[in-house]
């Protein structure tokens, strides 16, 4: 049976965008139903990052809004005392260097849990120069790929918890539950910066939106067999 309106989640593996996602599934459906059937996404992730993602197809598009606005859960992993071009590690890593030229010290837990601690609450965010974000009409992502000159705004969003699951210098992995527009690559950035170490992420993944969780998900290829198969 073909099911044109569908609440859709996937478990996206690193290696492809979401955009390629959004369109093995809407090949998916257009073989399954015998014509072309509407597919969006309602928040991307990074082609590097995993985790849930949810698409709707036929008129399921129309409730994106509903999607949009829901507070997110992550799990992430920082490397501290390097920095990035991109904030992960599909840029150029780069050595960070403390002002007194002095080696850094691994911080030790009980500094990162206060640093942690102070992004609690409603915060200031600038989002970062390779990111979807339009500015004048085209993806930041784009324009700082030409080498343009140009500034995203800060946003206010809200970082409801932050925790650490796993600390071994220089990888730290934390867990946190934050608001719709929040970066978690600028945060990472960001918390580098108060350790004074730098920092970027070499893995994230998306563990929940809203009440969606990505144990209830499938991965991509089971989808697409189940798909097939219904």
């Amino acid at each position: 049976m073909c099911l044109e309106e569908q609440i859709i989640l996937i478990d996206k593996p690193a290696g492809i965008s979401s955009f390629g996602v959004v369109a093995k599934v809407r090949g998916g459906l257009k073989a399954r139903c015998g014509h072309k059937i509407k597919v969006g996404h309602t928040g991307t992730l990074d082609p590097f990052a995993t985790g849930l993602l949810i698409l709707l197809s036929g008129w399921a598009t129309k409730r994106s809004n509903e999607f949009l606005k829901l507070d997110k859960i992550y799990e992430a992993t920082l490397e501290l005392g390097f920095t990035s071009t991109t904030g992960d590690l599909e840029g150029e890593i780069i050595e960070y260097l403390a002002d007194n030229s002095e080696p850094l010290q691994p911080p030790k837990i009980e500094h990162i849990k206060t640093v942690l601690d102070s992004f609690n609450g409603i915060i200031k965010q600038t989002p970062p120069r390779y990111s979807a974000i339009k500015i004048n009409g085209e993806r930041a992502y784009k324009l700082a790929r030409k080498g343009a000159d140009f500034k995203i705004p800060a946003r206010q969003v809200e970082i409801y918890s932050i925790e650490i699951l796993e600390y071994n210098y220089p990888l730290l992995k934390i867990r946190t539950h934050v608001s719709s527009g929040t970066y978690i690559r600028t945060l990472a950035e960001d918390i580098g910066k108060k350790l004074g170490t730098g920092a970027y992420l070499t893995e994230l993944r998306r563990i929940k939106i809203g009440d969606y969780s990505v144990d209830d998900a499938s991965s991509l290829d089971e989808w697409l067999i189940r798909c097939a198969a219904d």
